[in-house]
């Protein structure tokens, strides 16, 4: 039985939000897709804003029907959602992955000016870490954010890249080097910087061979100042902030990657049950249900880790309390995504890699990307080793 650790309110939401995006995500896909139409991702942003299922990780903002809403609801959100579309999973994921500090550290009044439109998808966030000389290793960050006393104001001096919603974002979070002359995990601040502020820009805009619509790119922040409320938190405290916010992205992109997994297998399912190949169906094949038999547990174990993960979560468990699971979760589901997107293609064949004939080379490109985005497979495995054996540190 799939969705082991649901009970039946967690089933019913599924059920209900599998309705409301066929309803209002699945008649935009091919705009998503095909047109690379982010207006058509925002209009299904702000209904699921209208609804509350953006305030799912909020509770003290949530007004739904559910008794306990949390990042088991979340995760199911976007497995439904990029089953459908992953570029549109990956715009809300990335919102969502900035509301989240600013729901936990904003002073209240960035929290009012900034969360809510978010939350309510009126408007969309975006996270600023990746730099060119920066991926998983965030401790070699080079942006600088210092502050100037007489101005009362965080200046803030970088250069960011592969940032999902960038140039449509309102609202970034910016992380960097506040005291240079400490270790960076103790000198690492984040800062709230509107869409708007004077030396923010957007040099390049990035074609992706995959995730088409999601708008990902660099961000510029040439002396970019804003007022002393909008830090997160405490000075020199951002790489706390960021290691709780990586823990939720591997978490949703579990989910993530489980819906990836779940439309390559069922496209790959169908075909093989249909398909009539020397005389019998494709599926009578060993060669093809042994591939279907590997898609299909590890799907289920993705699924059984993602949902661990997301519960833990919601029980209370968190930092690096939380790391392994999440790290596990991304990193088999991400994985699994990949795998069974592949296999899809070999099974399908020359329907496979054509896009008159479905979507399953379009899965394959979106898949790609997952193991990558959020800390890489290699991240995930080094963080999972880290935990196993804690009398040494794994070397990097």
């Amino acid at each position: 039985m799939r969705d082991f650790f649901l009970n039946d309110e967690d089933r019913a939401f599924r059920t209900e939000i599998r309705d409301f995006l066929a309803r209002e995500l699945a008649p935009r896909v091919d705009r998503i897709e095909r047109d690379q139409d982010f207006a058509a991702q925002l209009e299904v942003a702000r209904a699921l804003g209208k609804a509350g299922y953006l305030k799912l990780m909020f509770p003290d903002l949530y007004t739904g029907s559910l008794s306990r809403p949390g990042l088991t609801h979340a995760v199911i959100v976007s497995e439904e959602a990029a089953y459908l579309n992953y570029a549109f999973e990956t715009t809300i994921a990335t919102a969502l992955s900035c509301a989240y500090p600013i729901h936990r550290h904003a002073r209240p009044a960035m929290r009012e000016r900034y969360l809510m439109p978010i939350l309510e998808g009126r408007a969309v966030g975006s996270i600023c870490m990746t730099e060119p000389n920066v991926g998983s290793d965030s401790a070699g960050m080079e942006t600088a954010i210092r502050f100037d006393e007489a101005s009362r104001e965080w200046v803030i001096d970088g250069f960011k890249r592969y940032i999902s919603n960038a140039s449509r974002a309102d609202v970034y979070i910016v992380w960097g080097i506040t005291d240079p002359g400490a270790a960076p995990q103790k000198g690492m601040s984040a800062v709230l910087v509107p869409a708007d502020t004077p030396g923010l820009s957007f040099p390049r805009i990035y074609d992706f061979m995959g995730r088409r619509g999601s708008v990902v790119g660099e961000v510029a922040l040439d002396g970019v100042r804003v007022p002393e409320e909008n830090l997160l938190g405490q000075a020199d405290a951002g790489f706390r902030i960021m290691l709780e916010a990586f823990n939720f992205e591997r978490v949703i992109l579990g989910g993530s990657g489980l819906g990836v997994a779940r439309a390559a297998f069922d496209l790959a399912r169908d075909h093989a049950q249909s398909r009539v190949s020397f005389g019998e169906r494709l599926g009578q094949k060993q060669l093809i249900w042994d591939m279907i038999a590997q898609m299909s547990w590890r799907i289920d174990a993705a699924e059984l880790l993602t949902q661990r993960a997301a519960r833990m979560y919601d029980d209370g468990i968190g930092g690096k309390d939380l790391m392994r699971e999440a790290s596990q979760a991304k990193l088999v589901a991400t994985e699994t995504a990949v795998f069974c997107s592949d296999r899809a293609v070999q099974i399908l064949g020359g329907d496979g890699v054509t896009r008159q004939y479905g979507r399953v080379e379009q899965l394959y490109r979106d898949a790609r990307a997952l193991p990558i985005v959020g800390g890489s497979s290699e991240m995930c495995k080094y963080l999972i080793a880290a935990r196993e054996m804690p009398a040494i540190r794994p070397n990097l």
